[in-house]
């Protein structure tokens, strides 16, 4: 007979009985564990290991790169495209590479196929990261597929994604296996390209603008609104540093932009040379993007609103040194300042001057370029294969000023542009962009004998009538043609310039003079 404390000895006493518990547990469900992994393990090995979706998601990048470095582009496919790509394009079954004729025509929409015009795409891009594949599509003839994707460049500091299609020549051999052997130019691949209707653009109504505002909606808003002042056909530089003073006063309140989308181009940036009014504030800015990152209404959509509804309080606001402080506890639910008719105490941009202007900030991030502006740039850089240096030569209107600029004519003079090339290293035979206002392009015919030269108008295509910015600006328009004017070129030009290896300046590179005339350095 054991003795009562021999029964209780160690882990036996009944403090310890949790403890023992506990360890019994994480034993059993070990065992568990252990015991499927083994059942896994042996069910998976009987499936065909050339099956790539039977493989973790982790894997699957490496079944589509098995011909090269997998480790270098694991990172540039997205796999969950790949499988939703998969899942609800409609792909079919990988093909019996058994049994097969070379002269039957590619089947595009076979899944194999779709992992070989990826892997191409990879192998031969390897400048750019891309994001999204899409599905394959029949090209010209049996041999040919057409496949779409979004990318951005591995260098620059480029925002969002472009678009590419391309065409691919695919050929099978004697014993079934494909290969790519060829892929078109830029945008070559037509078919893949997004419909955009048979002919016919959508028309956008001003709406779209806004936010689609409800009464209840409108009421419980604040609002803040600039009416009248000088900035009407100023410059767009002009513009804009008004523009982002009566933005960053608006979030520094808490209150809804109300701001005119109608704007003027000036006659310094119209083709015409005259101005030009009834400009969209779309054509040159991202407002999709300006709308997430900020409240923003067209008064086109906020006046017939306050018409209707009414029932809003105004504060009306006539004198520009009143601050932004100053209104912070304004209970009315819109601002307005009312600005006159002397320069310069009518321009919006002296709001944020004297002591407000060490207390708001100016958002300039919160404008961007147009993303069509902003694709036709990408097409370029990518015309040029990404690897070109780049030179900015502004002349028009100022050469002609010699008491403002007295050295600008001679320092931008094609000899000395390739004398300042020369002088930061860039070698002879380079890719060398010019953006320049220079309307002739025989200006830069020099220029030739030493590098390869590339202007904007050398790409017309961009903005003719079968352009991507030209369905897109034409639905903003309501179905009517835009021109593509001169602020819309300095734009696509600018960006250019910046995506450039080597970037040389007019001032500060080129020429002694500075950018504002005499004495303003």
């Amino acid at each position: 007979m054991l003795r009562r404390s021999s029964f209780r000895g160690g882990n036996s006493r009944p403090e310890n009985h949790g403890q023992n518990f506990l360890a019994m547990t994480a034993s059993l469900c070990f065992s568990v564990f252990v015991t499927g992994v083994v059942i896994f393990t042996t069910i998976a090995a009987t499936y065909n290991s050339e099956e790539p979706f039977l493989r973790p998601v982790s894997e699957i990048s490496d079944f589509l790169s098995s011909e090269s470095n997998s480790a270098d582009r694991t990172a540039l496919i997205d796999t969950r495209d790949v499988e939703s790509v998969v899942e609800e394009a409609g792909f079919t079954e990988f093909s019996d590479s058994g049994s097969c004729r070379v002269d039957e025509p590619i089947n595009c929409r076979d899944l194999e196929v779709f992992h070989l015009l990826m892997t191409a795409a990879i192998d031969k891009f390897k400048d750019v990261h891309f994001n999204r594949f899409g599905k394959p599509v029949e090209g010209e003839n049996g041999s040919s597929c057409h496949m779409a994707w979004r990318f951005r460049p591995k260098e620059g500091k480029a925002i969002g994604f472009n678009k590419d299609y391309r065409s691919f020549r695919v050929l099978r051999f004697d014993n079934c296996t494909l290969s790519v052997v060829g892929i078109g130019g830029y945008h070559s691949g037509g078919n893949a390209r997004k419909r955009k209707g048979k002919g016919k653009i959508e028309k956008v109504r001003s709406t779209e603008v806004g936010f689609g505002m409800k009464e209840e909606s409108f009421r419980r808003g604040k609002y803040l609104v600039y009416v009248g002042g000088g900035e009407r056909c100023k410059s767009m530089w002009h513009y804009m540093w008004s523009f982002v003073c009566m933005l960053g006063e608006a979030e520094f309140l808490n209150r809804t932009l109300v701001f005119d989308t109608s704007i003027c181009l000036s006659k310094m940036h119209s083709l015409s040379g005259v101005d030009e009014e009834g400009k969209d504030f779309r054509f040159y800015f991202d407002m999709e993007h300006l709308k997430e990152a900020s409240s923003v209404v067209d008064q086109a959509e906020f006046w017939p609103n306050w018409e209707k509804w009414g029932g809003l309080k105004l504060r009306l606001v006539e004198d520009f040194r009143v601050t932004p402080m100053r209104l912070a506890e304004a209970k009315e639910g819109l601002i307005m300042r009312k600005f006159g008719a002397v320069e310069p105490d009518n321009f919006w941009y002296r709001v944020c001057e004297g002591e407000a202007d060490g207390v708001m900030k100016r958002p300039w991030h919160k404008v961007s370029k147009a993303r069509p502006l902003l694709d036709m740039a990408s097409v370029i850089a990518s015309r040029m294969g990404w690897d070109y240096d780049s030179v900015r030569v502004e002349r028009r209107g100022k050469v002609k000023n010699k008491k403002i600029w007295p050295n600008l004519d001679h320092d931008t003079h094609p000899e000395a542009v390739m004398a300042a090339l020369r002088g930061r290293g860039v070698e002879d035979g380079r890719k060398v962009y010019v953006a320049t206002d220079e309307g002739e392009a025989v200006f830069v015919d020099p220029m030739k004998e030493r590098y390869e030269v590339h202007l904007l108008e050398e790409h017309r295509d961009l903005w003719g009538g079968d352009s991507d910015w030209y369905y897109e600006t034409t639905r903003m328009n309501n179905g009517s043609k835009v021109e593509f004017d001169g602020y819309m070129r300095q734009m696509v030009d600018g960006e250019v310039f910046l995506r450039g290896k080597k970037k040389i300046e007019t001032f500060n590179d080129l020429t002694r003079d500075c950018r504002d005339g005499v004495n303003t350095c």
